[in-house]
């Protein structure tokens, strides 16, 4: 079952379209990352799922239910934690999360009580006084406090320092135990290379690939770094190899995974020293993609000028 479905999703706001045909499922229990750089559209495609944009064109679907004409019964299953969070400044940060979580009916105590002593939070403090991280902290109590079907995060980890950012990993982790669905918009590659089981790239409004990383490496360039007897002075002309690097003695490079063999004994003729290669990191395939897609913007940029 799809919790999320999206299929030729656009959204123009005015002449300049933000999302070209978008196309996009989640499981039910799936925890999936929307990558993509600033402007690619993760947070316009985040705001139709929860009907606070209207789609230009295309659907999308949450719950089987329409994300913009079902919202309020959409909302009844979801949480969402925003990538930027604004508070009433009188109120103390327990005082909103009773408010968030009456408009749901209620909050269960004893989760909220857990997530308030893991975040280090302290809730009898008036918002007008806390950080940017309290301020996050605050939200995903509140989102995690609920209990839902769906948690939406959007940018979650912003202004949390590395023992927070863990411990909301572990949370994740632990909804995923549960059987909950998470959509998590982020640029933090690292916490969507730990935690996702699938990963979507978004560019240019569009998805250019959504897999799962053995999937998604299984198609793409090792990392090969590398110290030979003899200078590799004809490397960068070998086929399959990319992205050149000399460091004194050491040379690093990309390999397509077709020409592994032919490389090989290549680097073998020159006789090596050490060797090691190892598999691209989501950075390393969001990278691609991301110059990929600038470069075909570009070519369409100069055919229609």
């Amino acid at each position: 079952m799809n919790v999320i479905e999206i299929r030729d999703l656009q959204k123009c706001y005015g002449k300049a379209q933000a999302l070209k045909g978008l196309d996009l499922t989640v499981k039910k229990g799936e925890v999936l990352g929307l990558i993509g750089p600033n402007g690619a559209g993760k947070t316009t495609t985040v705001r139709i799922l929860l009907g606070l944009l209207k789609k230009s064109s295309g659907t999308a679907k949450v719950f089987g239910k329409d994300a913009w004409d079902e919202a309020v019964e959409i909302h009844k299953r979801l949480s969402y934690v925003p990538d930027d969070v604004r508070l009433w400044p009188k109120l103390t940060g327990g005082e909103v999360i009773d408010f968030l979580a009456s408009l749901r009916g209620g909050i269960n105590e004893e989760r909220r009580a857990r997530y308030i002593e893991r975040f280090e939070f302290d809730p009898s403090k008036r918002c007008q006084s806390y950080s940017k991280g309290n301020r996050q902290k605050l939200a995903l109590i509140a989102a995690l406090s609920a209990d839902v079907d769906l948690i939406v995060f959007d940018e979650p980890t912003g202004g949390l320092d590395p023992l927070m950012s863990k411990v909301f990993q572990q949370c994740v982790a632990e909804l995923k135990d549960e059987g909950k669905t998470v959509l998590m918009s982020s640029h933090i590659l690292a916490d969507v290379e730990k935690l996702c089981d699938r990963v979507a790239i978004i560019s240019h409004g569009r998805i250019v690939e959504t897999g799962t990383l053995d999937e998604m490496r299984h198609m793409k360039r090792n990392v090969v770094t590398v110290r030979t007897v003899r200078p590799l002075e004809k490397l960068h002309e070998l086929e399959g190899v990319h992205n050149v690097q000399k460091n004194g003695e050491e040379v690093s490079f990309q390999a397509d995974n077709e020409q592994i063999d032919a490389i090989m004994r290549f680097l073998t003729d020159h006789g090596i020293r050490s060797i090691v290669s190892a598999p691209p990191t989501l950075e390393d395939l969001f990278m691609r993609h991301y110059e990929e897609g600038y470069k075909k913007e570009e070519v369409t940029r100069h055919e229609t000028e």
